[in-house]
């Protein structure tokens, strides 16, 4: 919460006056503290110190990998993006179909856990690795990485995690068609939503020939060049029904828990001190905060 209700919150239950400057000092100080701490950690278990094991052995445990960015305002700087990346087991839940509305055991990412910097996805990339070794995704017999069609994920998902799945988002896929479809039709909006409503059964089956053929035939070629780059990222029946997510709802969620410490109405950051509470929220976020907290007081 931010520093003037951990003020009014001490007051009130353990009544005790802190002030809200008290409190973001020692936010600052013991961040700094957890932030070289994780940092250390990270460096034990570089890709290149990882031991995975015999040919055989891996777990049949399915695992998921997703990440998405977002903005937050730093001081002198302007909004700049923070990148968040999800690492998390793979279970079949009741859900409702993308495509026929109707509700069926789908896959869903559950045992969420997160990571967070501000930055490259270079500067993500150490830690996310860090998060999926502690969650034993490289010793996974199955895993997925499922996400938008930013170019920074799927070059980093492919350093990192080249053996797994890859899934554009069907719903930024779906966006994606739909800009299609009006620009096919930007004078008729009932035709643009009977041309889109047919092509997402298209993609739904993994045709995506059909999409792209009708675009280059109708002088959108540059419309098409998403749907041809990201093709065999697009068999959404077939992932269904292997049991895989389609959808990249674990990583969206992070951003907005994120976003909701970070982004309230007026905040703005020094650089260092928004890096420390991507931290603690981190922590918080994936239950281990007490545990960190051990290892720094």
């Amino acid at each position: 919460m931010p520093y003037e209700q951990a003020e009014e919150v001490f007051e009130r239950i353990g009544h005790c006056r802190i002030p809200a400057t008290s409190i973001w000092r020692q936010s600052q100080e013991y961040g700094e503290r957890l932030k070289t701490h994780v940092e250390q950690s990270q460096e034990v278990v570089r890709v290149e110190r990882t031991v995975l094991p015999p040919v055989g052995c891996d777990h049949r445990r399915r695992k998921g990998i997703s990440m998405d960015g977002g903005k937050l305002h730093l001081r002198g700087e302007g909004w700049k993006e923070f990148k968040v990346g999800t690492v998390f087991d793979i279970e079949q839940r009741p859900g409702r179909d993308a495509v026929t509305d109707e509700v069926t055991d789908q896959a869903r990412g559950v045992n969420i856990d997160y990571h967070a910097v501000i930055g490259s996805a270079e500067a993500l990339g150490p830690g996310l690795w860090a998060l999926a070794v502690r969650r034993a995704v490289p010793s996974a017999a199955d895993s997925v990485v499922v996400a938008d069609g930013a170019e920074w994920i799927w070059k980093l998902a492919d350093n990192y995690f080249p053996d797994s799945v890859q899934i554009v988002d069907w719903f930024h896929a779906c966006e994606h068609l739909n800009g299609a479809a009006i620009a096919l039709y930007p004078h008729d909006v009932r035709a643009a939503e009977r041309w889109f409503k047919r092509r997402r059964e298209n993609l739904f089956k993994g045709e995506v020939h059909v999409i792209t053929s009708w675009l280059e035939n109708s002088g959108l070629a540059d419309k098409a060049g998403y749907f041809h780059k990201h093709k065999r990222r697009m068999r959404y029946q077939e992932f269904r029904e292997e049991g895989y997510p389609i959808g990249s709802g674990t990583v969206e969620s992070a951003i907005k828990q994120f976003k909701a410490r970070l982004t309230g109405p007026g905040m703005r950051w020094s650089r260092p001190n928004a890096e420390r509470m991507l931290i603690i929220r981190t922590a918080v976020l994936n239950h281990t905060f007490d545990q960190l907290w051990q290892t720094v007081t």
